[in-house]
């Protein structure tokens, strides 16, 4: 049986972690453990769920699990398909009992069905990037992101708690993030780096944004 690409970068099925080549789990796992370290150490005690909101295979939303500081993570993708793989990386981690998988449009998931753990939660997001000048201008306009802009971001997610992860890409323009200060708390942005170049970076939003 053909499967999708992993969260560990491979494209062929693999039956234990000691079959993944160690360069690709190295390669493909650094980013997320150190974003899963900055949210450890930055949310409150109280925060003790994660909601990864766009959890693909996985790559996130394990390494959250792997870390032993949630005592549950809620992993939301659209695509059943790819939740097949993130479930089965997941037991490949031996993290697959620590993590609850839904399968929808992570707006309407948050609105329904976790809509009373705000106060205890931590929302990541990872969304999908594209739209005009994304690949092409030297500041990305994340009003014009798609399929999801800033405010279709942020808004929903404010909704469960103020307390909110999003890794967007490397160009986003700093300036619309700090408008979005709207309770003067800090909002911080970290770049996340690979062989000496940035790959992204996460910002950090609500009582999160004083790591």
């Amino acid at each position: 049986m053909k499967q999708a690409k992993s969260s560990l970068g491979a494209s062929k099925h693999y039956n234990s972690l000691r079959d993944v080549p160690s360069d690709i789990q190295k390669q493909e796992q650094s980013t997320e453990l150190k974003v899963a370290e900055h949210i450890s150490s930055a949310a409150h005690a109280s925060k003790a769920i994660l909601i990864d909101c766009f959890a693909g295979v996985g790559g996130n939303t394990i390494a959250f699990a792997r870390s032993g500081r949630w005592k549950r993570v809620y992993a939301i993708e659209k695509d059943e398909a790819v939740i097949f793989c993130g479930k089965h990386n997941a037991k490949l981690y031996g993290v697959d009992q620590e993590i609850s998988w839904f399968h929808g449009d992570c707006f309407d998931i948050l609105r329904n069905d976790l809509c009373t753990l705000g106060p205890y939660s931590v929302i990541f997001a990872s969304p999908p990037w594209g739209g005009p000048g994304y690949r092409t201008d030297p500041v990305f306009d994340l009003t014009t992101m798609q399929p999801y802009s800033l405010d279709e971001l942020l808004e929903p997610f404010r909704q469960l708690t103020p307390e909110i992860v999003l890794f967007l890409p490397r160009t986003s323009d700093l300036y619309q993030l700090a408008k979005q200060n709207a309770t003067r708390a800090k909002v911080k942005a970290i770049h996340y780096c690979m062989s000496g170049a940035s790959k992204a970076m996460c910002v950090y939003f609500g009582a999160l944004g004083a790591l």
